[in-house]
């Protein structure tokens, strides 16, 4: 946003000093306008992009239950198509950033969504209509609710200004470059690139976003499939890695390479088609790679520990909008890094006893994403 405008309202501002006060269009005057309008913008679809839509910004966001879907109408799309989409992400329009709380109360006893006859008739089939499509039956005197998505609170926070208690959508995000300073307090740098480039040569790689690459943790505890994978090739041994290097030339799938690493050490019968399982990539040093990380990643929030956060959320008054939100969103993720922790220490549990008894159980095969 600073870089906006920088390049594009301070030249106004320099173009005309005698016609415009330079501090109506400072850089804090420009992000408040800026979220003003963002905070009511809708992506509407791609003919359109982004615009304000009358009435749409009225609607709360509810995670999973919400009342409302906002669509644009096209010409050649089926009215049907849209009434019988029941998740939110699927919506043509969706918002893009937050506000506060509005009125938009339901004003009958129950509202359905209209006939397609009777919305031809109101719009035209215009392409410059939107339509508000009633997904289930609400009471009078009810909010009615739109959704912005599945979203966990660190996207909810970022993009709208508010958080969700026990949000299912959570997530917690471990860079890329943590991952490095934990490689790197056991081996060299060197070895860390290496490793980490024959990663990528499996055509493997984390999320990005705005230039960093980070992995997800679910609201369960569960780490993406990708760090796991990173993890055991960081910490396979020398002659190992080497034939895994060497196999990257001849493996017809990406799954493969790991595959004809993970049959041998467990004595599994391994095809081109068979699916990577998170279970064989927990030895023992990945979950103490799990755990080292876990702990990495809880010193970003400092000293105070989950207990003292939560006993500051209790004092917090909700007029305390920025600190309550912030509250709720540390206390959310350093949850989901509590369940880390756990499947990590199950995880090494399972190892030791498959070790001591000479077995391998799979409990659960995921496809790689």
């Amino acid at each position: 946003m600073y870089e906006d405008w920088k390049e594009n309202i301070l030249p106004l501002v320099y173009s005309a000093p005698q016609s415009l006060n330079p501090s109506s269009f400072s850089v804090k005057e420009y992000f408040a306008a800026r979220s003003l309008i963002a905070s009511r913008s809708f992506q509407i679809d791609e003919y359109h992009g982004f615009g304000m839509v009358p009435l749409a910004d009225l609607f709360n966001h509810k995670t999973g239950a919400e009342d409302v879907h906002f669509t644009s109408v096209s010409p050649n799309q089926e009215y049907e198509d849209d009434v019988d989409s029941e998740n939110g992400d699927n919506n043509e329009l969706s918002k893009i950033s937050g506000h506060d709380k509005r009125d938009s109360t339901c004003e009958n006893s129950y509202i359905h969504s209209d006939s397609e006859s009777d919305y031809s008739s109101v719009t035209g089939e215009d392409p410059m209509m939107l339509q508000m499509i009633m997904v289930r039956e609400v009471k009078s005197g009810d909010e009615v609710f739109n959704t912005y998505g599945s979203l966990g609170n660190a996207a909810l926070l970022h993009r709208y200004g508010f958080t969700e208690a026990h949000n299912p959508f959570d997530i917690v995000n471990i860079d890329l470059e943590l991952v490095l300073k934990w490689g790197c307090s056991l081996f060299s740098s060197r070895y860390c690139r290496a490793r980490l480039s024959l990663w990528r040569r499996i055509n493997i790689s984390g999320s990005v976003s705005e230039n960093s690459e980070y992995f997800e943790v679910s609201s369960n505890g569960e780490p993406e499939l990708e760090l796991l994978t990173l993890l055991y090739i960081m910490l396979l041994p020398d002659n190992t890695c080497h034939k895994l290097d060497i196999s990257i030339c001849t493996a017809d799938k990406v799954s493969a390479n790991i595959g004809m690493i993970l049959s041998e050490k467990h004595d599994i019968t391994w095809s081109t088609s068979s699916e990577i399982s998170k279970d064989l990539l927990l030895t023992e040093k990945v979950c103490r790679a799990l755990l080292a990380l876990a702990d990495i990643r809880e010193s970003c929030y400092g000293s105070k520990s989950i207990d003292e956060d939560v006993e500051a959320l209790k004092r917090c008054c909700m007029t305390e909008r920025k600190l309550y939100h912030s509250l709720m969103l540390r206390i959310s993720e350093r949850r989901i890094l509590e369940k880390f922790r756990t499947y990590a220490t199950a995880g090494a549990q399972i190892q030791t006893f498959q070790d001591a008894n000479g077995t391998s159980t799979t409990r659960k095969r995921l496809k790689k994403h």
